[in-house]
């Protein structure tokens, strides 16, 4: 309300109505786009074991990273996949999505800047060596072309949009803590969609996948909250 200067309430909603760009303004500013390069490390291990997995069983991975933020996690994703003998990365595809344009603008650069607060380099050194996915200039860091050809960015909406479908592995981190209880259950049961005959669901270590939809899912590692579909759905 202070930035485009409306005096009330009502003022603000009219606004809202009749503006586009507003919207988008508003939508932008309620998003919570807190990520970066391999949040939670012991999490990453597990996620390699299902890439290592996936990778020796069949032909082409399909994985999607929802919400992707500023592409920090699907990058990750295909670092890992680079970075490890095990998984053939030519055969690692990744969508990652979004509802924040400015958010997928960001990661379509994938050019990061370090901060008081975020030590990028610190979080890259889950990999021994991230120099080959990284160029460095000081502070400023760029991911590597090569990385970048594995990941897809597309603007999605979990609620609203149309699910998705045949994904081997959806990574869907650290959303449901923000989200009313009576969205979860229907966000969950897109990604469940998307997801193929025992494909892999990751979530944050602080969520749970609620009572009503624990039958669809069986319990891969519950310590680093790693799903996977059963098979008779």
């Amino acid at each position: 309300m202070r930035r485009t200067g409306s005096d009330t309430y009502g003022e603000y909603f009219d606004l809202l109505r009749e503006s586009p760009e507003e919207q988008e303004e508003l939508l932008d500013s309620m998003s919570i786009n807190v990520t970066g390069f391999f949040r939670n490390p012991d999490v990453w291990e597990g996620v390699r074991d299902v890439l290592r997995d996936l990778s020796a069983s069949q032909h082409t991975v399909h994985v999607w990273s929802a919400p992707c933020a500023d592409g920090r996690e699907p990058y990750s994703l295909s670092m890992l996949a680079h970075d490890d003998r095990k998984i053939d990365e030519s055969a690692v595809e990744i969508l990652a999505t979004d509802i924040s344009d400015d958010a997928l603008e960001t990661a379509r650069r994938g050019v990061y800047e370090e901060s008081r607060t975020t030590d990028i380099g610190e979080e890259l050194d889950f990999l021994s060596n991230y120099d080959r996915y990284i160029d460095r200039d000081g502070e400023c860091f760029q991911v590597r072309e090569s990385v970048q050809e594995n990941v897809t960015f597309e603007r999605h909406d979990l609620i609203n949009d149309p699910p998705k479908s045949g994904f081997d592995l959806v990574v869907c981190r650290n959303l449901f803590i923000y989200i009313d209880n009576e969205y979860k259950q229907t966000m969950l049961e897109t990604i469940l969609e998307a997801l193929r005959p025992d494909g892999y669901l990751v979530i944050g270590k602080a969520e749970t996948i609620p009572p009503a939809l624990k039958s669809a899912f069986s319990v891969h590692d519950g310590r680093l909250r790693i799903y996977q579909r059963d098979d008779g759905l």
